[in-house]
């Protein structure tokens, strides 16, 4: 059972950051994993009154502030509008939209659970992420970093134009991913994240240029095999390695497929 002995309300993104740096504090997003602990919390600070939950666009990035809910994303016009349906695909199978109300965007980020869909379509976005103490960084740099005590406050994603696709493969429609993909094409560059590995997502790109400039059935192919002949997967109860391997030759190959249609 979850434990809270004392609440504050953070005032200013410095008093939230003072406050985490103590090891018992603990900083509540949605509450939806935090509640499921069995632990004791000093201090429980809370973002709420910070306006961390709005979405803004700029003039070369939409900025999603830390307390936005997944359902915000998950329906935002301009997010859509950027991406086709690629954060969309990503959000839409996370348990259901009661949940999707709760949970917030910072929570997936700065937990950078192994199983996110959230932070493996946002690394194939280039997202960057803006930390209180640790300023703005890449968030496939963030996702390799280890834990730290540091404030979320935005999550930002460039607006120049890109084509994004996004799949999964789960054992049921919204329980957790067994693998996940994002795979984006912006300016000629493409950028392969694959997720729940079970491990953190990681990035790929086209190094060997074994794409060339249209994706055919036989290049997706080969750099499918590439990509699933490099990276690292592991076993647990959802999946072993062996089906991973598989699993990630498909969903790339489809992947890079609808790319091309897009």
């Amino acid at each position: 059972m979850l434990q809270i002995e004392r609440y504050i309300r953070a005032e200013t993104p410095a008093q939230a950051y003072e406050l985490c740096r103590k090891k018992s504090n603990v900083i509540l997003g949605g509450m939806l994993w935090l509640k499921q602990q069995n632990r004791r919390v000093s201090t429980a600070v809370d973002l709420c009154g910070l306006g961390l939950d709005k979405i803004e666009e700029t003039e070369d990035s939409i900025r999603i502030g830390a307390m936005v809910s997944l359902r915000d994303m998950e329906t935002h016009p301009a997010l859509n509008a950027l991406c086709g349906s690629a954060i969309a695909d990503s959000l839409c199978r996370i348990v259901g939209v009661q949940f999707r109300n709760l949970a917030t965007v910072g929570g997936s980020v700065f937990g950078r659970f192994g199983f996110s869909d959230v932070l493996t379509v946002l690394m194939a976005l280039d997202a960057q992420v803006v930390l209180y103490n640790g300023g703005t960084i890449p968030l496939t740099q963030f996702a390799a970093m280890k834990p730290e005590r540091d404030v979320l406050l935005y999550i930002l994603i460039p607006k120049t134009p890109v084509q994004a696709v996004y799949l999964s493969q789960r054992i049921t429609a919204t329980d957790f991913p067994v693998l996940n993909l994002a795979i984006s094409r912006r300016e000629g560059e493409l950028r392969c994240v694959i997720g729940a590995r079970p491990l953190r997502a990681v990035s790929f790109g086209d190094d060997k240029q074994l794409l060339g400039e249209h994706i055919t059935e036989e290049s997706a192919r080969a750099y499918a095999e590439d990509i699933a002949s490099r990276i690292i997967l592991a076993g647990n109860r959802r999946a072993g390695e062996a089906y991973r391997r598989d699993l990630c030759r498909v969903l790339v190959r489809r992947g890079l497929l609808a790319l091309e249609d897009k």
